[in-house]
């Protein structure tokens, strides 16, 4: 199979990247621009090539790399030739950006889409598989599904909406086979650069720099372990019948940052680092209270479910920051003091915008 991947060099993409080239049989083009994935974190899974010139995809195994943003027309139709599937995870990623910069998110996620939606109608490319989000859903009753109304509540929402609905209107009007997959929190070995929650608290306490929660710490998320991501993400890229449906693909189980807090923290004592800090700040602009999914309809249709456990996750990923976090120093990690006392959860929000930082109870 021939593949065309955007956003490849990124936390999703390369841990895709990487499980496609070890099937030894596929053809895998990247298209990125750099601005948060790395040549660095894609040769850490795959051998490639970088090239500047897009043309039709050679035959054979292999691995090739275009530097270049998902806003170039031209190239997004260059890069396709030849593809039989489109994955196209490259975002102007997050919540937070979006509120900062509404009209880059909607430049970069709407317009990407677009063009690649484009390349595939005129190139015949048979599948695109497009990275959505449970945000344009916004708030709700969760769980979280296929049926519930969209509302979103941040501008990322709705960039991510609109890429949906021309994912829909691609497959009703043009045939392009399209599946919008709703990506829960991800999180995983590779995660250096992405700025969800369980990679920050990770790269936080290791920099001995102070945790930051939004709020009280009692909003909720689904937390999704990389390779129960890449599963879903190559049956979407396969599976016969599936063209203008979208998926959640999550765990179904609901969690608490200070939940995923504790894990993290309990994981890192474990290695031996201790007198973390943590204070709460106010809750962040376009943030949703409760969001998990409910994935019976991925279930039903991919016949995927998420397989590893919350704890097996969060041990896996720690690991793989400190095992980094050792090979940049050259040495060992160096157990820092011990805390003994842990408190901050639930300060009320007058004293939580200006709350100092507190330890972690043992």
């Amino acid at each position: 199979m021939k593949v065309l991947i955007t956003g490849g060099c990124g936390f999703i993409g390369s841990n895709l990247v990487r499980a496609l080239a070890s099937e030894g049989i596929h053809r895998i083009r990247i298209v990125d621009d750099l601005s948060t994935g790395s040549r660095d974190a894609l040769a850490a899974g795959c051998e490639f090539a970088e090239t500047f010139a897009a043309g039709a995809m050679a035959e054979g195994p292999g691995v090739e790399l275009i530097i270049g943003d998902v806003c170039d027309e031209d190239l997004a139709i260059r890069a396709a030739e030849g593809a039989d599937a489109i994955v196209h995870l490259a975002a102007n990623a997050g919540v937070a950006l979006s509120v900062q910069d509404p009209r880059r998110d909607c430049r970069v996620n709407v317009i990407g889409t677009l063009n690649y939606l484009e390349a595939a109608r005129k190139g015949r490319v048979k599948r695109l598989v497009f990275a959505s989000s449970s945000a344009p859903v916004g708030e709700c009753d969760p769980p979280i599904h296929e049926r519930v109304a969209a509302r979103p509540v941040s501008p990322y929402g709705a960039s991510k909406l609109a890429g949906e609905g021309y994912c829909s209107a691609y497959f009703r009007t043009f045939g392009v086979e399209t599946v919008a997959l709703r990506f829960g929190n991800v999180y995983g070995p590779g995660s250096a650069h992405k700025s969800s929650v369980v990679a920050k608290f990770i790269a936080t306490a290791l920099a001995g720099e102070t945790l930051e929660v939004y709020g009280d710490g009692g909003q909720t998320r689904d937390f999704l372990y990389i390779d129960d991501l890449v599963r879903a993400v190559l049956l979407a890229a396969r599976s016969p019948g599936i063209g203008g449906e979208i998926f959640q693909i999550a765990t179904g189980r609901e969690t608490t940052v200070s939940e995923i807090l504790q894990d993290v923290v309990a994981e890192l004592r474990r290695a031996g680092i201790h007198d973390i800090e943590v204070a709460h700040r106010e809750p962040r602009l376009g943030d949703v209270r409760r969001n998990f999914s409910d994935t019976s309809k991925a279930e039903k249709m991919l016949g995927w479910r998420a397989e590893v456990s919350r704890g097996e996750g969060i041990a896996k990923t720690v690991s793989w920051f400190l095992e980094k976090q050792a090979a940049a120093s050259g040495s060992p990690i160096r157990p820092a003091r011990v805390a003994t006392r842990t408190h901050g959860v639930g300060l009320d929000s007058s004293r939580r915008a200006a709350a100092r930082p507190e330890k972690i109870r043992e």
